[in-house]
């Protein structure tokens, strides 16, 4: 996909859950191509710390290294100042916070062999922040203690013609976080435009399928976003139903005036419950934003 349309697609970062970062083969035709990637990789990953202190040489054979041992255990080995405390942007219930570490390290890659350097990023949130979005494709993603749950995550350190600066805490947290907004969308998609609610029986069906309804998630997307601005005329709710009148009905499609009067009929409605709710309550209701 990238080699058709990388041009096309600009970006600077790839994501992807630990079903994909799993696949050493995957993050090295990444770094061939010169891309940087956050990939999430399974708690059992066997990896070497190449920033911790070597054991003592005893004068005879190799020179040792660090041993090798899983990400769950090596993180449980952090002191407690070891993690960095940073806000991403604000987010709909306050500002997004995130707890991480970043160690470069040495992973295995098939039958056993050493793999190159990568960055680990581990970042960890408080089990009493549930995020529903949290990308997770099996029971091995994240692990948990009495009190976090840790996520982990690998980036590389070079590519195949050229070595990349290394990337600030700052981007790295951008980058993780980018993956919520990202399974956000896909989950307003399913539940708002029907993305999973297909019975085709060719790819092109499927591709047609889901191409609209990229485009009305990307439409509703916009549109909350501009009516966060301004009080807009018409809720999202009214505007769904208006979309999902002209999407609908297929042998008759009703007009532009139609779908206006059933909408108008509905403002109506809702704002004669609004002014009886407060009478029924004796009380003034307050004036509707325009």
């Amino acid at each position: 996909m990238l080699d058709a349309w990388g041009e096309h697609v600009p970006h600077s970062w790839v994501t992807g859950d630990d079903e994909l970062g799993r696949h050493s083969r995957l993050r090295h035709e990444r770094r061939e191509r010169g891309e940087r990637y956050v990939l999430s990789v399974p708690c059992t990953t066997t990896m070497r710390d190449l920033e911790a202190p070597l054991p003592e040489y005893q004068g005879r054979g190799r020179r040792p290294k660090a041993p090798g041992q899983s990400v769950t255990d090596w993180r449980q080995s952090l002191p407690a100042d070891a993690w960095t405390y940073l806000t991403v942007r604000d987010g709909e219930k306050g500002p997004v916070d995130i707890e991480m570490v970043r160690r470069r390290v040495q992973t295995r890659i098939e039958r056993k062999r050493t793999g190159p350097e990568e960055w680990l990023v581990v970042t960890r949130r408080p089990l009493t922040d549930d995020c529903a979005l949290e990308a997770r494709a099996s029971r091995d993603a994240t692990d948990q203690d009495a009190r976090h749950r840790y996520h982990y995550d690998l980036t590389p350190t070079e590519g195949s013609k050229v070595a990349f600066t290394e990337p600030s805490l700052a981007e790295l947290a951008r980058v993780v976080k980018a993956g919520t907004c990202i399974e956000a969308s896909f989950q307003r998609g399913k539940s708002e435009t029907g993305m999973d609610e297909y019975q085709v029986r060719t790819w092109e069906g499927w591709h047609h399928h889901m191409a609209l309804s990229l485009m009305a998630v990307w439409f509703l997307i916009g549109e909350t976003h501009r009516g966060q601005e301004l009080t807009p005329a018409l809720t999202l709710p009214q505007v769904r139903y208006g979309l999902s009148v002209l999407l609908l009905e297929v042998f008759c499609t009703p007009g532009i005036d139609s779908i206006c009067r059933q909408v108008q009929r509905q403002l109506l409605r809702n704002e004669l419950a609004r002014l009886y709710h407060y009478r029924t309550r004796k009380c003034i209701p307050p004036r509707k934003l325009r």
